[in-house]
């Protein structure tokens, strides 16, 4: 980097850079095709933009101790409103973020897109959320030190279903997983975190690798994820005791 770039990074914002960022990863990753069983593809970043910027403007504009990391958007989640782990009424009430939602290019009949108006609650997210809100409070007490993060920001759908990108073949999965390395290693680099924090095994698998050799620290949390036994017993309890063991949280 020259002593032009040097300058022009420093008096771009924090906010600015991740949006950036945001943008290239949904170009990246929005012009690839992926074959059955996929049936449907959707890319929050291109349809729900204008919630998702405000989401990096108002929360993204400092540098972070903790990144929270995710696997994909969940389909009543950020696939509706933009917001990584995006429930709904979390979203709308506590962080107070509004915003009109398009849909996406090709819409899944079984999983549409209603946006703020969707009455399906993303259960994930209402308690990872929830445990930020009761622990920190504010959105500003949160945000001070956190951030949450998707590594892949597409969704895929098998018809009704909904597929992880762990479930891709890997001629598939591995160009997309470059893009997504690529784009954490940005985030990274933009709010130079202590710590990233895997929200499950997948997450915290590709951070690690992405982050190879970089002074990062890496984290793991169980997945909030109802499908996962032991996530429905005290989820936030044991979430909590996992960052207090691993020293990410006092």
């Amino acid at each position: 980097m020259n002593e032009s770039e040097k300058m022009n990074e420093s008096e771009t914002s924090v906010a600015d850079r991740l949006i950036a960022a945001a943008l290239k990863l949904s170009k990246d990753a929005g012009r690839m095709t992926f074959s059955p069983p996929v049936s449907h593809v959707y890319n929050p970043l291109e349809y729900a933009w204008p919630a998702h910027e405000q989401y990096l403007r108002r929360f993204g504009d400092s540098r972070k101790r903790i990144v929270f990391v995710g696997m994909n958007p969940g389909p009543f989640g950020m696939a509706q409103c933009g917001i990584p782990f995006g429930e709904i009424a979390t979203v709308r009430d506590w962080m107070g973020i509004a915003a009109p939602i398009g849909k996406p290019a090709r819409e899944n009949p079984k999983r549409a897109v209603e946006g703020f108006a969707c009455a399906r609650s993303e259960v994930s997210g209402r308690r990872l959320w929830g445990l930020f809100r009761e622990r920190f409070g504010t959105p500003a007490a949160f945000f001070a030190e956190h951030f949450v993060a998707n590594y892949c920001p597409l969704a895929f759908f098998d018809a009704g279903r909904n597929l992880t990108p762990d479930k891709l073949p890997a001629s598939e999965a591995g160009p997309l997983y470059a893009v997504c390395d690529e784009h954490l290693r940005g985030l990274a680099e933009i709010l130079e975190p202590e710590w990233v924090v895997g929200v499950g095994g997948f997450a915290g698998e590709r951070a690690a690798l992405a982050l190879q050799g970089r002074e990062t620290r890496i984290g793991r949390i169980l997945h909030p994820s109802p499908a996962s036994p032991a996530a429905n017993r005290d989820w936030a309890g044991t979430a909590t005791r996992q960052m207090i063991d691993q020293g990410i949280w006092a």
